[in-house]
């Protein structure tokens, strides 16, 4: 691949990162943190490229011709037969370059393509990763409280509700059905990017809908259970909330959160 391909291929990439920072495409892909180091990284590929193609233009073009035909003499005087090793070496990098703009192709995929979030299917084949936080901050006033999966869950576990007590709280997720057909209510975890997303996982108990199908997204308001139980995949803990309202709700506009 000569310096101008070289010079879109880094156009196309830069462009479609900036595309993707841009809108919310790129929260399918990392944490809403690092947008602007996307758009940083966007940049910097598209200057790159601009600066390869002033550098090509720029650049006299007599020495590689002369280059060219030194070679070309030496080789004759020296009695080797150039014509059919040229001509098959210049077939040879035909192939190449033409192999090498296969490269493109992820670049449509991802400015034409917007992939899914992880879901139902990725959680209930992953173990629970909840983790005991640092600490519990003192929570707003507020009735109900809205708390991420991450939080509620990690209160219910690990400071076994002392926080949560005499509260009404809402929590945000999909569902998620183990083998069993239990429902969790789920959210996807990124320290970074969606190759690292790990589930949080609660338990529902209470006023539940009588069917829940997975991915369905709900808005549950209740209070805090005392009730745990294991994930099946990894022995975690799963905490429960004791549901008297469930409301379905459109999915948000970033279906992960971050961690606590």
């Amino acid at each position: 691949m000569n310096r101008q391909a070289q010079a879109v291929v880094l156009f196309l990439v830069g462009g479609a990162v900036l595309r993707a920072g841009s809108t919310d495409l790129y929260l399918r892909y990392v944490k809403a943190g690092l947008r602007p180091l996307l758009l940083v990284a966007g940049a910097v590929l598209i200057v790159a490229a601009v600066a390869t193609v002033w550098y090509e233009l720029r650049r006299p073009r007599g020495g590689q011709h002369d280059d060219h035909e030194d070679t070309h003499d030496r080789d004759r005087d020296n009695g080797q037969g150039h014509g059919h090793d040229h001509g098959h070496g210049h077939g040879h990098a035909h192939r190449e370059s033409w192999i090498s703009w296969l490269l493109v192709l992820p670049l449509f995929a991802l400015i034409l393509v917007a992939p899914p979030a992880l879901g139902s299917y990725s959680a209930v084949r992953t173990g629970t990763a909840l983790q005991a936080p640092w600490g519990f901050p003192a929570l707003p006033s507020g009735d109900p409280l809205k708390l991420s999966v991450d939080d509620y869950a990690g209160r219910a576990a690990f400071d076994h509700g002392r926080s949560l007590k005499g509260r009404k709280v809402t929590i945000t997720g999909f569902i998620a059905l183990d083998r069993g057909g239990a429902p969790y209510l789920t959210r996807m975890i990124l320290s970074c990017c969606a190759a690292d997303a790990q589930p949080i996982k609660v338990g529902l108990t209470g006023r539940t809908p009588p069917v829940l199908q997975p991915d369905t997204w709900l808005e549950i308001t209740g209070t805090y259970s005392s009730r745990r139980t294991k994930d099946p995949v990894n022995n975690g803990v799963i905490p429960f909330i004791d549901v008297s309202r469930a409301t379905p709700v459109p999915a948000p506009r970033d279906q992960y959160e971050s961690p606590e």
